[in-house]
């Protein structure tokens, strides 16, 4: 079996940046679900406020944006990695474009008007960003 070498340079460096700090927005996203749950009185372990609690929307918005990330947390950070090894400073530029995205989404949606949350869509540019670096990367890989 052959041996695989890895050179890390400053743009790594970034990437594993932007990697913490996406870790930082998906616990910030959930303390506010905890502070939801504790305001509008929705307990553990309902995922969701049931139909007809009188803060139902608000709630369920919060718990959304939450759930919306962490729903795209694991491609994301696929698509970091992976990109990273191919083009590390693009992947760390695209990656943050990411998880802004992902907080512009969650204090959309955090409103209680779930219309909000397109606010946040921009954040696709950088995972689009990063899904063309990967395929490059493969391509190479696969091409040699």
């Amino acid at each position: 079996m052959g041996e695989i070498s890895l050179t890390l340079n400053q743009g790594h460096g970034f990437a594993i940046s932007v990697a913490i700090f996406s870790a930082f927005v998906c616990t910030w996203a959930g303390f506010k679900v905890g502070a939801a749950r504790k305001k509008y009185g929705v307990k553990y372990p309902t995922m969701y406020a049931p139909e007809g609690h009188k803060n139902e929307k608000e709630f369920n918005c919060i718990q959304r944006a939450h759930q919306n990330v962490l729903e795209n947390y694991p491609a994301f950070l696929m698509l970091l990695l992976i990109s990273s090894l191919n083009r590390p400073y693009y992947a760390a530029a695209c990656g943050l474009v990411r998880v802004l995205g992902f907080i512009v989404y969650a204090l959309g949606y955090q409103t209680g008007s779930p219309e909000k949350r397109q606010q946040g869509a921009f954040g696709y540019l950088g995972l689009i960003g990063m899904l063309v670096i990967s395929i490059e990367l493969a391509a190479k890989l696969i091409m040699n």
